[in-house]
């Protein structure tokens, strides 16, 4: 039986999951949830999710949720020590990176596109703010590294590219970040990558 994604296409968090088990070949039951009516926050979702929010991960018997969390998941049982090391530098060093996507990640570009593409009362110019310190860390890391966390793609790449990729839907442009750019190039080619509206 195939796990299932209970999705929201718009999503950046819920293309995580998708683009992550397209690159593993992990066979995905995709179901879309009407995230704008809120469906998300009435049975069965909240019943399978207490956080009221989606992505949502079935696996058998196993509910996740978190898109990071998912990752973590989905790497360990399908992807072995390419995309997520036991070793504990390996493992440190792109755990750091997926709290740079659930915090100044999450506070910046995927902040300032919630306020400029789907009209939540947030602050844009402090999210904008924000993306461009963090767009400015990664440009120095990535002028020297090709990928985030090793020598090679992690699913460190996988959660931080969705939302850098859409920063242009929050007003900010990678115009002056060129090897953050390059980056999220070096993403798309990766075989069986998948997009989403806007990437």
């Amino acid at each position: 039986m195939a796990a299932k994604l209970y999705d929201l296409e718009l999503s950046g968090n819920c293309y995580k999951v998708r683009l992550l088990a397209a690159l593993l070949g992990v066979p995905l039951d995709v179901v879309p949830v009407d995230f704008l009516g809120g469906a998300h926050k009435r049975p069965p979702f909240i019943d399978l999710n207490a956080f009221g929010d989606l992505p949502i991960f079935e696996d058998g018997g196993l509910v996740l949720r978190d898109s990071q969390a998912i990752l973590v998941y989905m790497a360990r049982k399908w992807g072995g020590e390419m995309w997520l090391p036991t070793d504990a530098v390996g493992l440190t060093l792109v755990t750091g990176w997926l709290m740079v996507a659930e915090n100044e990640i999450a506070r910046g570009p995927n902040d300032a596109r919630l306020h400029d593409k789907f009209g939540y009362k947030l602050d844009a110019e402090a999210a904008r703010n924000k993306t461009a310190h963090i767009f400015g860390l990664m440009e120095n890391h990535l002028a020297r590294n090709s990928w985030l966390a090793l020598d090679r793609v992690t699913i460190a790449d996988i959660a931080c590219m969705p939302y850098v990729a859409l920063s242009h839907e929050g007003g900010v442009s990678l115009d002056g970040y060129p090897a953050v750019a390059a980056w999220v190039q070096r993403v798309k080619a990766l075989p069986g990558f998948v997009g989403m509206p806007a990437i």
